[in-house]
């Protein structure tokens, strides 16, 4: 197994243990908790207009990956005109984000930042020069 798809079934772990899947079975009726978080959800946006939360994210791999999130929850991110692209918008219950979407994003996020290290430390040793270590300090 190479390490993309590694990470893909991390990345599938992390969703499951969010949805509470172990195993096939339970694969399925994860599937389901996915239905039912959504409904929920939805019927929370229609009966009070929930608050906008702002969100600040530092890199487009981070912006992306917290916009599949919601869109995957239904929930649609956004920006204001000016605003800059480091800011996500998006109108959710303050309980889905502290339960739901804040941490299954940290979690998704970790796994994908590490995977990224570790491929462009490998890309830079194999393809660049083989010593990937950070500058040297020096007294001034």
């Amino acid at each position: 197994m190479n390490s993309e798809e590694q990470l893909r079934a991390k990345l599938r772990k992390i969703a499951a243990l969010f949805e509470g899947a172990t195993t096939d079975g339970e694969r399925n009726a994860a599937a389901a908790a996915i239905d039912r978080i959504k409904r929920t959800l939805g019927s929370a946006l229609k009966t009070a207009p929930p608050p906008e939360f702002q969100f600040t994210l530092p890199d487009r791999w981070q912006r992306r990956l917290f916009s599949a999130l919601c869109r995957r929850y239904g929930l649609e991110p956004y920006r204001y005109k000016r605003q800059r692209y480091t800011t996500v918008m998006v109108r959710v219950p303050k309980s889905f984000v502290d339960q739901t979407l804040w941490p299954e994003y940290e979690e998704l996020r970790k796994a994908l930042n590490d995977y990224l290290n570790e491929a462009t430390e490998r890309i830079i040793r194999e393809e660049v020069y083989g010593d990937v270590a950070e500058a040297s300090e020096r007294a001034g």
